[in-house]
């Protein structure tokens, strides 16, 4: 076998970012991609076979890219630029990384990390309602926030409604202390923690108190037009037929909304349809409805995570399957 060698200068400051604390990226990359990579004194030389050599180059060069543009990598952005770089998928993380949403108060970028992300975030700016299905911590719901809270500063909508489902998971309503809002508050935790890391506290309370900002359950929805507003109805496996039915037709001019959903973690009581569910085979064919299905391949949370996501998905393909066959042999 003839050895192929590439080389390329890395700046010192760079140094860190891209080799990882250990230099466990890089060690990461030699593995996945069989190469080996040594760094002499900002040179960075890498041998092996000509095609993997290449690939591995490519995705050292984006990295690289990423770091000079101010980004600090982490675990999920060296996996995801192994995975493209393997599928030779050139600049898809520079494309995705240039699709900067809006800032955290802290003035942290929220970008898409993932090609599905960048997907759903295309579609929400393209389309009225968009469905965001996909397993946990593939960011279905902050992204969707961040595209709220953008639109709601740009002036293209005079308010924000944020709701759920309030399904009780194994516990009543009833035990829990406090008012009606006190009772509910808690399931309705994660959208606020997204509001207060975009928006602040305080520009989040005061928005609040005006009613242009609004965190309510689902079933207030009823009975409403809900004209020029961002409207997110998060965990929506977890409505009825009825309920998403009577959401979706609440929508007035002016309106877009994005609703977003994990099929395989449903609380509802057994043998009930999900709304969900539903409404991807009803609405499917009617224009500027879009569906975006996220995967284990787009979750940005720890690396252990898609890896428990993934298993999930394997063992459920695998039960449906056995089903399938063990119901057809009787």
């Amino acid at each position: 076998m003839n050895e192929f060698t590439v080389k390329m200068d890395v700046p010192m400051e760079h140094m860190q970012n891209l080799f990882g604390e250990y230099d466990t990226f890089i060690k990461k990359i030699e593995k996945d991609f069989h190469v080996v990579i040594i760094n002499r004194d900002g040179t960075v030389k890498i041998s092996g076979e000509k095609a993997d050599v290449e690939k591995a180059a490519r995705t050292v060069e984006e990295l690289l890219v990423l770091s000079k543009r101010g980004n600090v990598l982490q675990q999920q952005n060296i996996d995801y630029a192994i995975e493209m770089g393997k599928e030779s998928n050139e600049d898809v993380l520079l494309e995705i990384d240039d699709d900067c949403i809006c800032h955290t108060i802290n003035g942290k970028p929220i970008k898409p990390k993932t090609l599905g992300q960048k997907q759903y975030v295309d579609a929400i700016r393209n389309n009225m309602i968009v469905f965001g299905i996909g397993p946990a911590g593939t960011g279905k719901t902050y992204l969707a926030m961040a595209m709220a809270i953008t639109a709601f500063k740009n002036n293209e909508v005079s308010r924000i409604i944020l709701t759920r489902p309030a399904i009780e998971a194994g516990e009543k309503l009833g035990f829990l202390p406090g008012d009606l809002q006190s009772k509910v508050d808690p399931y309705l935790r994660p959208l606020y923690d997204a509001l207060y890391q975009i928006m602040g506290a305080e520009s989040f309370a005061k928005n609040m108190e005006k009613g242009l900002i609004e965190v309510a359950p689902l079933a207030y929805m009823r009975g409403r037009t809900l004209d020029n507003a961002y409207i997110i109805l998060d965990e929506a496996q977890n409505t009825t037929p009825a309920q998403m039915k009577m959401f979706l037709t609440r929508i007035g001019f002016g309106s877009k909304v994005v609703v977003t959903g994990d099929a395989s973690q449903k609380d509802l009581a057994p043998g009930a349809k999900s709304g969900l569910d539903v409404a991807i085979k009803v609405l499917s064919k009617i224009d500027d409805i879009a569906f975006c299905s996220l995967t284990s391949r787009d979750v940005v949370r720890h690396p252990l995570v898609q890896k428990i996501v993934k298993a999930y998905e394997v063992y459920e393909t695998r039960e449906k399957n056995y089903n399938k066959k063990h119901r057809s042999r009787n």
